[in-house]
């Protein structure tokens, strides 16, 4: 089984006064997506803030420039994707669940919703109790089987930059309570500190994946009956940015990082199922 994750895009609408900015954000995200669409998968995920504000255009929008991997698109809600509509609005709209699981062969993906609703104050993430009951029958429905958990925002402590100051679940919402009493292999996927990260805890393996806007790429996962392999596809085709600063100068809500690979933490991971190691380069 493949799946293409990729994480923050922050889709944006543009003010069309302002010179070559419309044409550069057609240019990068007309060639990202591109590749991502291309890219064989039987899944293609995001790790949210798929838009910029949850504008009613953006969402439909990107979900155009999508179109190709309609039927095998799942997209967690971000932050972000809530700034403008309600939860209910932006579900209507997507025809996305709110959160989900979907049992393979090969393993259980777990889709999570972690973020507020129309909240452009507090852009940290929390869980309610409901979700929490899922969660927890997840976990123990997945038996020994890998369990791959999708999500906005990571668990606090965990992946780098995941203890700054709204950046993270509530600390008081134990999520790893629930994630640690699972058996097996699990991997918890996230996006919104716009920094590429890997961290092991117990059992369980942290990838947080940096923003799409600053880092044009995206993760592929593959799983076969003795591994799963993680590794980066760069889709940085020749000039996609080379007019992205105006970008970065124009959109709101959003702050450019120059570095958003962490350098101790590399792309290629491969984690062996009849075991707990695993391979960082």
């Amino acid at each position: 089984m493949k799946l293409a994750v990729i994480g923050d895009l922050h889709y944006h609408a543009v003010d069309k006064a302002v010179a070559g900015w419309a044409e550069a954000r057609d240019g990068f995200y007309g060639s990202l997506l591109g590749r991502f669409c291309q890219t064989e998968a039987d899944f293609h995920i995001s790790l949210g803030d798929l838009t910029n504000l949850g504008l009613p255009w953006e969402l439909r929008q990107v979900y155009s420039l999508l179109e190709p991997r309609a039927s095998t698109f799942y997209h967690v809600l971000g932050n972000h994707d809530l700034y403008s509509q309600s939860r209910k609005e932006v579900l209507a709209l997507t025809g996305q669940p709110r959160y989900h699981f979907i049992r393979t062969d090969q393993a259980v993906l777990a889709f999570m919703d972690t973020a507020k609703e129309l909240d452009r104050e507090d852009w940290s993430g929390r869980v309610d109790r409901e979700q929490l009951q899922w969660l927890e029958h997840v976990v123990e429905e997945s038996g020994a089987a890998p369990l791959l958990v999708f999500a906005h925002h990571p668990l606090y402590g965990t992946t780098e930059g995941s203890t700054r100051e709204k950046a993270a679940i509530d600390p008081d919402i134990d999520i790893w309570g629930i994630l640690s009493r699972k058996k097996g292999q699990g991997l918890y996927f996230n996006g919104h500190v716009h920094l590429h990260s890997v961290c092991r805890l117990q059992n369980w393996h942290f990838v947080q994946l940096a923003a799409a806007l600053d880092y044009p790429a995206f993760a592929m996962v593959e799983i076969n009956e003795e591994e799963i392999r993680i590794s980066a596809v760069d889709a940085a085709e020749p000039g996609i940015l080379d007019d992205v600063s105006s970008i970065y100068k124009n959109i709101r809500y959003f702050s450019h990082n120059p570095e958003p690979k962490n350098r101790q933490t590399g792309w290629d991971i491969h984690l062996r199922l009849n075991n707990t190691g695993i391979t960082l380069r």
